[in-house]
């Protein structure tokens, strides 16, 4: 039972890459917001980490810029190994960094289409890596993996992107089963059409044919991820693993 003005993840350690903007910003501010103490994962964008961590500390909330290349498999096991010689474990991972490439398949460059897979599905790989040994010494830990809509409808120009966002559903579902046994949980969310840096630059057409599709009528917002993020690495979701959380107001079902 919780104490008066204990926090449903005090204690914790979080690690959120891709966490200077936008969802990962999001994700970085509920958590801190429940007590986790948050790593800041960035590779560019310097000023947009600071002001994301200078929410969390507005907010009475804990934590540490990280700057790591996810898609660098010895600069991630380095930064792991930091962590938990700094806070002593590591609880949480949320694997949010991403890139994407807009363009039709036949003119896809393959540097495009490596650049993609290399942070997308290596960058996660890199990082449940990096955690793994020290969550199943723990006896305890929790991923979420960010995928997206996209992974399960295909979306025409996005071939690269798809692809790398559909086997992160791969890669969650069998890790799911392999660190269950020693109570990992590990999951996926599936935003759909939300508010971002990114999406804000659709205009026009393109933008209402999006919302048209959306059965809720409305884009979602990178605080509506979060919730579901938070829910899921809560104790309120201690028997949830291998599953895909769709967050996308109904635009795919």
């Amino acid at each position: 039972m919780k104490t008066p003005g204990e926090k449903p993840l005090d204690g914790k350690t979080a690690l959120i890459t891709g966490g200077s903007r936008g969802i990962g910003r999001a994700i970085a501010v509920e958590l801190a917001r429940s007590g986790a103490f948050v790593y800041i994962n960035y590779v560019r964008g310097e000023e947009a980490a600071h002001e994301t961590l200078k929410i969390v500390q507005d907010q009475d909330g804990t934590g540490s810029l990280l700057r790591c290349d996810v898609s660098d498999f010895d600069a991630v096991q380095g930064a792991v190994k930091g962590i938990t010689e700094e806070k002593g474990r590591i609880d949480i991972l949320i694997n949010n960094a991403g890139v994407t490439h807009s363009g039709l398949f036949v003119r896809t460059k393959p540097e495009a289409w490596s650049s993609v897979i290399d942070v997308n599905l290596t960058g996660a790989f890199n990082c449940c890596r990096a955690v793994a040994r020290y969550m199943m010494k723990q006896r305890w830990g929790r991923i979420v993996n960010m995928t997206s809509v996209v992974a399960l409808s295909g979306n025409a120009g996005q071939v690269a992107y798809s692809a790398s966002k559909a086997g992160i559903i791969g890669l969650t579902k069998s890790l799911a089963r392999e660190l269950g046994p020693r109570n990992i949980c590990v999951n996926a969310v599936a935003p759909g059409f939300i508010e971002t840096n990114m999406t804000g630059l659709m205009e026009g057409k393109s933008r209402g044919e999006a919302l048209d599709q959306i059965a809720l009528g409305r884009a979602g917002m990178p605080d509506d991820v979060a919730g579901v993020v938070e829910f899921l690495v809560s104790g309120k979701a201690d028997y949830i693993t291998g599953q895909v959380i769709h967050v996308n107001g109904g635009l795919y079902m």
